[in-house]
């Protein structure tokens, strides 16, 4: 979903990296759903997760799931 149709107050930035703002922004929609986008590209494209799905995400994050990515 384009990041300009969520509108451009309430996304925050709740991590970030040390190598230059290449930063993830986060906002909590009002049904309940959280988007993220680049914070490098405010109008390019967010994911768009159900609250299920950020839950369930975070969880294999916090338990070493992506860690084949690093």
């Amino acid at each position: 979903m384009p990041s300009r149709e969520l509108g451009a107050q309430g996304w925050s930035k709740p991590w970030s990296d040390d190598a230059g703002g290449a930063c993830v922004e986060a906002k909590k929609l009002l049904d309940g759903r959280i988007a993220l986008r680049q914070s490098t590209d405010p109008d390019g494209p967010a994911l768009v997760f159900t609250p299920h799905e950020m839950t369930s995400f975070l969880a294999g994050v916090k338990a070493g799931a992506a860690d084949f990515l690093l």
